[in-house]
């Protein structure tokens, strides 16, 4: 399998593993980005942090991680990273559901203008 090592505008993600049942993936979030607030149909996400701290919005609710925590986001939940650190986010994200494509994304709010 070729490896995806894809540029985002908060940072970059690499596809670890992928199959018809699931996708992990590595993601860096560079300091003081962060990702769409957004949901998905058809995956639920599973992240273990491994580097760096980051404030997570799950359904509204602000939380702070470092290494070594994890987060459970169900399909339907409305989910952010965002990297509140000096030094790069790393996380582990397990993608677990029917269908993995980067288009199974609903923007809600973004910092790029692509909601």
């Amino acid at each position: 399998m070729e490896m995806d090592d894809s540029i985002r505008p908060w940072g970059r993600y690499e596809i670890l593993q992928e199959s018809p049942h699931f996708k992990v993936k590595c993601i860096w979030v560079s300091p003081g980005k962060r990702l769409s607030y957004q949901r998905h149909e058809k995956r639920a996400e599973h992240w273990y942090f491994v580097q760096g701290n980051a404030e997570v919005t799950l359904n509204g609710v602000i939380s702070h991680h470092k290494a070594g925590d994890s987060v459970m986001v169900k399909v339907g939940d409305l989910h952010r990273v965002s990297n509140i650190s000096d030094r790069e986010v790393i996380f582990i994200e397990v993608q677990t559901g029917t269908y993995f494509g980067e288009d199974d994304i609903e923007r809600v709010e973004d910092d790029f203008g692509r909601s």
